[in-house]
């Protein structure tokens, strides 16, 4: 069974990426690597030439900055790292730039490519998300962040990375038969100094909107603002060990009252009937067909 893992990338010291941890978070049980890394302005290139050269292509990409519109680009550029993926791989393992994973979860995600590899039934392998805000202490608890997604796909040519690269589809746009597996990806996504946070925001909604929206929705200020949120949780578990030196060096405060946590009626309801069903949520979008 040969592994690929595969990962994009642009300006990651600019928008303060942990693409390192990430890739290195999952490189022990993956036996190639691809990294699309796009036309950067800053030292990104030589940041993945020096994680592992032996192991790690590089596939230089330029960026269609034309597309703005649903983060097109996005999946455009997972799916030039797809396609430099060679026949003989069996499983892609597909990580973002800000997502990373636990050690303790790789011989149970190596354990469940093994065990369906011949079942050619299942496209994929789904993970469960914890989206950590504002600090490394702190989760999102609400139904605004996406609660799973697949991560791992068979290396064949009718699969192809779905909208903002979020996902996956086959064929003629449709979903894949996944199986979910008991491994969290932990996505930081939203835990960057303030005021790289604020580049990021500014930055990153150019792939979803034209200028007059960025004018009228994206505030313009030094530093984002981490108390516009409305619910977080405590996060009482471990980090990867990867991201132990980046947490160390973290150089900023944030802490949130728990008093000041609030939920939709809408939400509410949600979580009732998900704790009555066991894990029933209403309205949740599935991108996936889980077998």
């Amino acid at each position: 069974m040969k592994v690929t893992g595969v990962s994009f990338i642009r300006n990651a010291i600019q928008y303060d990426y942990p693409i390192v941890e990430a890739i290195r978070s999952i490189l022990p049980i993956c036996d190639d690597f691809v990294v699309a890394v796009g036309n950067s302005t800053d030292e990104t290139l030589a940041l993945i030439q020096n994680i592992d050269p032996e192991k790690i292509k590089i596939l230089p990409t330029v960026w269609d900055d034309n597309l703005r519109e649903g983060g097109a680009v996005l999946a455009q550029e997972t799916n030039k790292a797809l396609r430099a993926v060679t026949a003989d791989t069996d499983w892609i393992f597909y990580i973002q730039g800000d997502e990373v994973v636990h050690e303790k979860y790789l011989p149970t995600i190596r354990q469940a490519m093994q065990e369906h590899l011949q079942d050619k039934n299942i496209d994929g392998l789904l993970f469960n998300y914890l989206h950590f805000y504002g600090s490394y202490d702190y989760i999102g608890s609400s139904y605004r962040w996406y609660r799973r997604e697949i991560r791992v796909v068979r290396n064949l040519p009718e699969i192809y990375s779905y909208k903002d690269a979020q996902g996956f589809r086959k064929g003629n746009n449709q979903k894949l038969t996944v199986k979910l597996i008991d491994a969290y990806m932990y996505h930081y996504g939203w835990v960057k100094t303030p005021e790289a946070m604020q580049r990021k925001q500014e930055n990153f909604n150019k792939y979803w909107h034209e200028d007059a929206w960025l004018d009228k929705h994206v505030v313009k200020q030094i530093e984002f603002d981490y108390s516009q949120v409305d619910a977080l949780a405590k996060f009482t578990g471990t980090h990867p060990a990867v991201m132990q030196d980046r947490i160390q060096q973290k150089n900023w405060q944030f802490e949130r009252d728990m008093t000041y946590n609030h939920y939709s009626f809408k939400d509410k309801f949600k979580k009732t009937i998900e704790k009555l069903t066991g894990g029933y949520i209403i309205g949740e979008y599935k991108n996936y067909i889980l077998k």
